[in-house]
């Protein structure tokens, strides 16, 4: 089968043919018929994290498809069903964080395309308890994106525990922050939107937003308090310090901050607003698998939809190219056929 192999960190993945992998006890065998590109495939790819994958390994952690091997012990799944492969590939199960229902932060967790290989390959393996069912309706490229960026940012508004009604600063509007958009406004809240272009801004005022800031020419934390008294809410997609920074500025007391985006280094807090104003910094990393499933649910319902084009396989070293340059607006979306 074809797969895009990362053989040596910095270094363009490379096309080649591989082993097809066989399912073993409760895995399965998935033909993988699309699959998003993550920042973290940059990540993973780059070798840049503290904790690096193995050499060599195949990326991936939004690859769609189809069940067509099931390993023994799996009744869940069969084969001919549609789902997705997500980038929490399986956790314990048995300790305080999964059964608490945090599985997501599992200390012996294994992740798509970073620990395990992933979905840019023709055929890939899921665990069948962490192979969430794609909803009928729905197709692959548009499922593809909702299993990384889509949760990640359900998942960080939640976290926010923001309510109908309430402002949210969405900060950086792209292949995470204008799904971040839909999610709130289809959760009823109000949206600002911040990122540093005005072609991602008016994408942003297209999906709902209601106030857009560009931080070249305005300093959102001005702006916001200004105009709406501060938010509630904040989620910051960007991979920006500054970013983080204005992230915490633009909330009102009792306000929260949810942190989803990783540039590099630290952030100063200010200790004097946050505890002064009674605000909450949290982080958050992907979701659950009860978060996936509502996640997807919003965009069968049709509530919520990636902005995405679709390349080649072949093509996959350009579309990594196109990441590090900030040239994609949206998701690029990979399929495997022709």
């Amino acid at each position: 089968m074809r797969a895009a192999v990362a053989r040596t960190f910095g270094s363009p993945v490379v096309l080649t043919d591989v082993p097809i992998p066989e399912p073993e006890l409760g895995e399965v065998l998935v033909r993988v018929h699309a699959s998003g590109v993550c920042h973290t495939d940059l990540h993973a790819i780059d070798g840049d994290w503290p904790v690096k994958p193995t050499l060599p390994f195949i990326p991936g952690h939004e690859g769609a498809g189809v069940v067509e091997k099931v390993g023994a012990d799996v009744s869940q799944v069969k084969v001919g069903d549609r789902v997705g492969i997500a980038w929490l590939h399986d956790a314990c199960g048995r300790c305080v964080f999964c059964l608490s229902g945090r599985e997501a932060l599992c200390p012996k967790q294994h992740n798509s395309g970073y620990s395990v290989n992933g979905s840019f390959a023709e055929l890939a393996i899921a665990r069948a308890d962490f192979a969430t069912k794609i909803p009928d309706g729905l197709g692959f490229v548009e499922a593809a994106p909702i299993l990384c960026a889509g949760v990640t940012t359900y998942k960080g508004l939640k976290q926010t525990e923001a309510r109908a009604g309430d402002w949210v600063v969405i900060s950086g509007i792209g292949g995470l922050g204008h799904l971040a958009v839909q999610y709130a406004c289809a959760m009823g809240l109000r949206v600002a939107a911040v990122d540093v272009a005005d072609d991602k801004l008016a994408l942003a005022s297209r999906l709902g937003a209601e106030l857009v800031v560009n931080v070249k020419k305005d300093d959102p934390v001005s702006v916001v308090q200004t105009k709406i008294g501060g938010a509630q809410a904040s989620l910051v997609t960007a991979v920006s310090t500054k970013a983080f920074a204005a992230g915490i500025g633009v909330l009102r007391p009792g306000g929260t901050c949810v942190l989803v985006g990783l540039p590099p280094g630290d952030f100063p807090t200010p200790i004097f607003d946050v505890v002064l104003k009674g605000l909450t910094i949290r982080g958050s990393i992907v979701g659950t698998r009860l978060d996936l499933e509502e996640a997807l649910a919003f965009a069968a319902a049709g509530k919520v939809r990636a902005t995405s084009t679709t390349q080649q396989l072949g093509q996959v070293n350009e579309v990594l190219d196109g990441l590090r340059s900030g040239r994609v607006e949206g998701r690029v979306v990979l399929t495997y056929e022709g």
